[in-house]
């Protein structure tokens, strides 16, 4: 059994399905008659609050927030080179959505810079807009609590990583 990592009230944690949240509680809920310890964590941005059990957290892929040292590697992914495989689209938007979901900012970071279009390119289609957007949108709520600046400074950043590279 592995050991939990445990969370308090005021902690951002990364949940890999939705990004960052804010830990504002431990409850005990009582679910089919056992007494259930859960973590509440708001995703303001969302307007979610998700309840999650706490020994269950590990399993789910609750972590906490990145170091800068596993983000400024992150970062770096944004100015190396593109490599879109030529497969199909669909199997490449399904292998960059199992990125996106893993939480992983790395990984997301390499969504992004294989998706990343400055005007001198072609346009992108609907879905490959899509995902990016998810990408930029998860991969900038971390950097900005990380960095401790607003998500315009973070989305500002990693273009200008992008356009650089």
């Amino acid at each position: 059994m592995s050991v939990e990592k445990v969370f308090s009230n005021g902690d951002y944690v990364v949940y890999p399905a939705h990004g960052v949240g804010r830990v504002t509680g431990v409850e005990t809920q009582s679910v089919a008659g056992y007494e259930l310890q859960v973590y509440v964590i708001a995703f303001d941005k969302d307007r979610m609050t998700l309840r999650l059990p706490v020994a269950k957290s590990t399993a789910a892929g609750l972590r906490s927030l990145s170091s800068q040292k596993q983000m400024e590697q992150a970062l770096k992914v944004l100015k190396s080179r593109t490599r879109i495989r030529r497969t199909m689209w669909s199997r490449r938007a399904q292998e960059y959505e199992t990125k996106i979901n893993s939480g992983d900012p790395t990984s997301i970071a390499e969504v992004i810079r294989d998706l990343y279009r400055n005007s001198s390119q072609a346009d992108q289609s609907y879905s490959e807009r899509q995902i990016y957007k998810a990408a930029l949108d998860r991969f900038t709520r971390e950097l900005a609590v990380i960095e401790e600046i607003d998500e315009g400074a973070a989305v500002t950043r990693i273009e200008e990583l992008l356009t650089a590279a």
